[in-house]
Order: structure tokens, then C-alpha cells, then sequence
């Protein structure tokens, strides 16, 4: 049996998992979308649990990468799209159905899978729409096994085992200190 090449190495896709109790793991994805657009891939955010109406910073900055695409042909070519509601645990008088929306916004993220038009998917905060149940762990995981020529890159605290099992790559972010911890707010490009 032939061996792989040292380009069959450094070119197969990655399904990579961000996990855990510590900030940084959406930033460390969007990282890695900042460095797929630089090299012309095409690229999907799928935000789920989230919803569109916060003025992130990411997002911002994502929009105007791909309005810079569109008018000098740099990089390549971005689909945002926000799946969620805002929150797992709705305020009183909230009627949103998480698990309808992370349903919907799956069956979406399937057909760009399937359709090949991006070398990398973003799912963020994917991790914890597993963990409540609210899509089957073992078929997400085969449909991400048959990805093809994908990167995909999963975040959320409490991911499945049966996901990092699956994946190419890990990383825990584990809290030391945050300044929740004293009561403090989110700030401005810090945290959005």
C-alpha cells in the first residue's frame, strides 16, 4: 500500500472541536475563518443558539471581508447565518423553539455539505445544541464523517463524547478567572 504524500497530509480536511467552561472558543473558530478567507476558501458561519440582531464584532468584521471579496475578488466568499433565538433558557412571554431552529438550521448546514461550495463551516456554539438533544449525535456525526473536502470546525461547551471521538482535532478551553465571576458585564470587543 502507497503511503500518503506530504501533500495528502498537509491537504485533508479536519473536523476540529472546541470545548469547554472557558472563553476563546468562537474567537479560536473565527481565527481559523480569518485564515481560510486569506487563502481564497469559501467560507460558512452557522450560528446557532445565537441570534442576528447582537452587533458582534466578528460578524462586522466578516461582512466586510466579503463585501472586500465581492469588489476585489481577495479571499472568498462568506455565508453568515444566524440559527437561533438568543438564549437556551427563554425569558418569560418567549415562545422561540430551539430545538425546531437548531433542526432547521442543521438541515441547512447538510446541504452545504453536501453542495461543496465551501472549504469551511463554522458551527458555532454546535457543541451545546448536541448536548441538549436537540439533533441525533450519531447521525450528525456520520453525516461529518462523510463531510468530503470540508474543514468544519464545531464550538460549544459540553461536546458529545462521541463527537470528539470523531474529530481530527481538540481543544478544551478550560476558566482559570473571568470578570463574570465578579459581577462584571460583557465588554465591546472583548466579548461581541
Amino acid at each position: 500500500m502507497a503511503q500518503p504524500t506530504t501533500w495528502s497530509k498537509r491537504n485533508s480536511t479536519r473536523l476540529i472541536v472546541h470545548t469547554g467552561d472557558g472563553k476563546g472558543k468562537t474567537t479560536a473558530a473565527m481565527g481559523i475563518g480569518l485564515r481560510g478567507w486569506a487563502q481564497g476558501w469559501n467560507i460558512g458561519i452557522f450560528q446557532f443558539i445565537k441570534a442576528g440582531r447582537w452587533p458582534t464584532g466578528e460578524r462586522l468584521a466578516f461582512t466586510t471581508l466579503a463585501a472586500q471579496h465581492r469588489f476585489t475578488g481577495v479571499g472568498g466568499e462568506i455565508e453568515w447565518v444566524n440559527l437561533g433565538a438568543g438564549r437556551t433558557k427563554l425569558r418569560p412571554g418567549q415562545t422561540a423553539d430551539q430545538a425546531r431552529l437548531a433542526r432547521e438550521g442543521w438541515e441547512l448546514v447538510r446541504r452545504r455539505l453536501s453542495d461543496g461550495g465551501q472549504r469551511l463551516i463554522i458551527l458555532d456554539e454546535f457543541n451545546h445544541v448536541l448536548n441538549k438533544g436537540w439533533l441525533d449525535v450519531d447521525e450528525v456525526v456520520e453525516v461529518l464523517n462523510g463531510r468530503g473536502d470540508v474543514h468544519v470546525v464545531c464550538t460549544g461547551r459540553n461536546a458529545p463524547q462521541q463527537l470528539i471521538d470523531a474529530a481530527d482535532l481538540v481543544t478544551t478551553f478550560d476558566k482559570i478567572k473571568h470578570p463574570f465571576d465578579k459581577g462584571e458585564r460583557g465588554q465591546a470587543g472583548i466579548e461581541w
